[in-house]
This record gives structure tokens, C-alpha cells and sequence, in this order.
């Protein structure tokens, strides 16, 4: 069916903080924090904890993940949270059945798919550890208090509207194979309706409970004390090669970015096995290649084509595969010109799909980001953090940070971001026009083109490459979901995903 709507989302703009999330709610809880005196690390951390309770189908606890954080004056740095094999994990477990696997990015096929969905799918999560350790570094505010918004939000039950039930229901048939996961989303058996008139909420006892225990214990013991010996004995009764080392040994890291110029900004983007590397590749052939004028025209749209291609190339023969889709990326700006870009992920749609009874934690499906054909980059190994497409970056301008973006989407993220960045230093858009502007996604050997690009940028794209035309819509999203913030002197500017009925920049009261 295709859609004819025609829809806008105005930029927000304040001299105040703004928190730029894909759900008004988190924002708000992140916004809450740069009111009660947050800086940009504290407004992300506080909106991932309550994305966990709004939109836990995308991030959670039970995931992993990146924040670039810009100081208004020092170096960028890097928390690095990415999930873990654990260490007892067997490769030969993943045997490849033939065929091709129900991954939407047609891996070989594995044995009842253990590698997408179910308890052998969960990897070591990292969120925890890494939004602990972004506070205890760059924050102001304690733990306790980035969890507070989110506890209260846990506590009144996740707020049931028509794109809560549209999420629940794309992945139902597969939450109801766990009894835990069936009884937490699908309480009456079947997806949860909207209330016609009034509020509708889903209770979440464990998850709340969880939350409350973090917040009074710290960030270790969800690795080390109390939670971390319910959860370790819960994976290990389903089924999961991970024990109670795997979280005792489990840190997550500060690393230096990795840092290129691109005109006249310098782009900020985690380093290794993420995104980083060939976003800087595609920014780098456009950088080489990219004419700017008024506009983005046909040529320009052929140039992001042959550059993303050529980088994806590189990107599986090098690194390897990165499948994944379901993620949540928060931009942060405060007053005093700090920048936070944070990305977090529990993989697919709702993770592996199985959630924690005790805990209400609903896990990763990690190892789908593993290449399951042995022997090549990336694949499936013990103790090992694999390759993923999550891109947040941080732009800086005159050594002051200028610009926090990245989005969700799985492979669709890398090109979302590179032609974001082009059109706000090559064309000089504001953020409203940047996120109206139509995008191309060439993740893929088919090159998926918005029907806004007009008739000469589909053709000059179809000249070389094959071509879906395909609008951007609510579900499925066929680009990315971009959010992101913008400094200019002392003005702050923020922006959510268009063709989002939740995604929302909120400004600090």
C-alpha cells in the first residue's frame, strides 16, 4: 500500500538544552535531567534508561551500544558498550543448515536459527556498565537520579497507543514461543489495544523492580551482586552459554574516536567495529568527488551511491557482516554547548525475544551480528565483540562542537548518516531541511530511492546500480531514523525522525 500522506516535524530551537530521542516520553526524562542542572551525558543517559520502559522493541537494558560525548571545551571520547560472546560459548553450535536464514539480510541459514532468536542468540549486555560508566566520567548526576525518570515511568507501566500495538504485534507470533516474554507484552495472549477513550498502561513490576535496585546498588551489580546472580541463573536455565564470570568479567571501555575532517567540520565517530570506519570511507570519496551547489542534485545523489557501494564493499570483505535494525540513537546538547550522541541497541525487533521473568529484562540477539559462516572476518567466536552498524557521531566546528547525530536502522544507518552530514556542510541546511531532504539507501545491491528525488536522480543512480523507488514511511522504514542537535553560536537546534508518530526533540524547560 503506499502512502499519501504529506507529513512535516518542525526543529526545535532554544538557547536551553534540547534532547532529541525517537520517543517524546524518554526525551522528556531526558530533558528532566538538564533542568535539574544534567549536562549532555546525563539528559542521554537518563532518556536510554526510560527508552528501555517506552520503547523497549528497539533498546533496553539488555543490549549494548555507543556514546560519543563532545565536551564545549576538551577532547571527544568514546564508551564503547557493546555486547560480548561469552566465554564458554561453542561455535559448532551454530552448524549452517543450507538455505538462506530468516535474517533480513540473507545470511546462510543456521540450525532453528539460533543465532536471531531464543536464549543461544543473547550475548554479555553492555548498556548498564557503559551508561554507569558515561556518568561516572562525563556526568554530573548520580546514577540514581539519571534512573529516577525512568523508574517512574517503569513504575506507571509502559503507555499503550496504536504504535506501541502496530510494534508488539510485527513480532508477536515469536514472543509468544517464551512463556516470560508472552506474559510481559502479550498479556491477554494477543498484542495490547489502545484504550478508545483515557489511558491505557502495560505493567512492569520486574522491570521497575530491577530499575529500583540499580539505582540504590550501582551499575555493578546488575554484573557482580545481586541482579547479576538472578540474571546469570535465568540465562543459564533457558539455555544460554553465559554464567556469572562471563558478567563479572564483563567492562565497558573509553576509547579515543576516530576522528577525520570533512570540508571544513571534523567528524567524531567510534572507532573499530562499528560504523565509523566506512562512514569515514563513503565521506571520504565524497569529499573527492561531491560538487555542491544549491541543491543536491542527480549527480550528487549518484556520488553517495558509488561512495556508500564502494565503502560497503570494503566494509563485508574487511570487517565482515553487520545485520541488525531495531536500535535507538539519542542527540543531547545542553546550554553550555556540551554534545552527546548515544546509540543503543538490543539488535532485532524486541532482541531474541525472550525477557527475563525475575528481572523484566528483555535480552539481545547479539550474535546475529556474528557472521555465521566459519573462518570469515567476524565470525562467531568465545569472548569476542562482533561488528556492528551503529553509527553516533559528534561534529566538531572551529574545535567546538557543532552538530550530534545518528539513527537506527541496521545497515541503513551508515548511509543516513553520511548524507546527513553532506547536506548539512556541503548545502548548509538547517536540521529541518536536512531531515526533510529525501535520502537514498545503499546498504544493500539494490539501491532503495525516495520517489522525492525526482526522475533524473533515480535515472542517474539506475544507469549503474539496481533500483527500488520506495517511499519513507511509518513501517516499514525503508532509510533510517535519524534524530539530531545543532549548535550555532549560542543557539541550540534539535530534530526527530519525520514519519515517527513518538520520535520528538524536546527542549529543556
Amino acid at each position: 500500500m503506499t502512502e499519501t500522506w504529506t507529513i512535516g516535524k518542525p526543529a526545535i530551537a532554544t538557547e536551553k538544552g534540547i534532547v532529541a530521542a525517537q520517543h517524546h516520553l524518554a526525551a522528556r526524562a531526558g530533558a528532566e535531567l538538564l533542568a535539574a542542572g544534567g549536562n549532555a551525558v546525563d539528559a542521554a543517559v537518563a532518556t536510554a534508561f526510560a527508552l528501555g520502559v517506552v520503547e523497549p522493541w528497539m533498546s533496553g537494558i539488555g543490549g549494548g551500544g555507543l556514546l560519543v560525548f563532545a565536551p564545549a571545551s576538551g577532547p571527544v571520547e568514546v564508551v564503547d558498550f557493546m555486547m560480548e560472546a561469552p566465554a564458554r560459548l561453542d561455535p559448532a553450535r551454530y552448524r549452517l543448515r543450507g538455505g538462506i536464514g530468516s535474517s533480513p539480510f540473507g545470511w546462510p541459514a543456521v540450525e532453528d536459527d539460533r543465532n536471531l532468536v531464543g536464549w543461544e542468540s543473547i550475548l554479555v549486555p553492555g548498556t548498564v556498565d557503559g551508561l554507569g560508566l558515561a556518568l561516572e566520567r562525563f556526568g554530573r548526576k548520580s546514577l540514581a537520579e539519571a534512573i529516577g525518570p525512568a523508574l517512574r515511568l517503569a513504575e506507571e507501566g509502559m503507555p499503550i497507543d496504536w504504535a506501541t500495538t502496530l510494534a508488539i504485534a510485527i513480532s508477536a507470533a515469536e514472543l509468544q514461543r517464551y512463556p516470560a516474554s508472552r506474559a510481559h507484552y502479550l498479556p491477554d495472549g494477543v498484542p495490547p489495544a489502545a484504550a478508545e477513550s483515557g489511558e491505557r498502561r502495560l505493567a512492569l513490576p520486574a522491570l521497575a523492580a530491577t530499575y529500583r535496585r540499580l539505582a540504590a546498588a550501582g551499575r555493578r551489580d546488575f554484573y557482580e551482586g545481586v541482579l547479576a546472580e538472578t540474571i546469570a541463573a535465568e540465562l543459564a536455565e533457558g539455555g544460554s552459554a553465559i554464567r556469572a564470570d562471563d558478567l563479572a568479567r564483563y567492562r565497558a571501555v573509553v576509547r579515543a574516536p576516530l576522528s577525520f575532517d570533512y570540508r571544513d567540520v571534523r567528524v567524531h565517530a567510534a572507532p573499530g567495529l562499528t560504523g565509523g570506519p566506512t562512514l569515514a570511507a563513503i565521506l571520504a570519496a565524497c569529499a573527492e568527488r561531491l560538487r555542491p551547489g544549491d541543491e543536491p542534485d542527480a549527480e550528487a545523489y549518484a556520488v553517495y551511491v558509488d561512495a556508500c557501494r564502494e565503502a560497503f564493499a570494503a566494509r563485508l570483505s574487511q570487517m565482515g557482516h553487520a545485520a541488525g535494525g531495531n536500535t535507538t540513537h539519542v542527540s543531547v546538547v545542553d546550554r553550555d554547548g556540551n554534545v552527546a550522541a548515544l546509540t543503543n541497541t538490543l539488535l532485532a525487533r524486541f532482541g531474541s525475544k525472550v525477557v527475563l521473568a525475575r528481572s523484566g529484562i528483555t535480552m539481545n540477539n547479539g550474535m546475529g551480528w556474528f557472521d555465521p559462516v566459519p573462518g570469515r572476518p567476524n565470525a562467531i567466536a568465545p569472548g569476542k565483540r562482533p561488528l556492528a552498524n551503529m553509527c553516533p557521531i559528534v561534529l566538531t566546528r572551529r574545535d567546538a562542537p557543532w552538530a550530534g547525530l545518528g539513527a537506527c536502522g541496521g545497515r541503513k544507518i551508515i548511509p543516513a548518516v553520511a548524507q546527513l552530514v553532506s547536506f548539512l556542510v556541503d548545502y548548509a541546511m538547517p536540521l529541518d531541511k536536512a531531515f526533510a531532504t529525501p535520502r537514498i539507501d545503499a546498504s544493500g545491491e539494490t539501491i532503495v530511492c525516495d520517489p522525492r528525488l525526482g526522475r533524473a536522480a533515480v535515472e542517474a543512480v539506475a544507469r549503474r546500480h539496481p533500483v527500488e523507488v520506495a517511499p519513507d514511511a511509518v513501517y516499514p522504514n525503508r532509510y533510517a531514523v535519524p534524530s539530531a542537535v545543532l549548535r550555532e553560536g549560542r543557539s541550540n537546534t534539535g530534530m526527530a525522525y519525520i514519519h515517527s508518530p513518538v520520535a520528538a526533540a524536546i527542549a529543556e524547560p
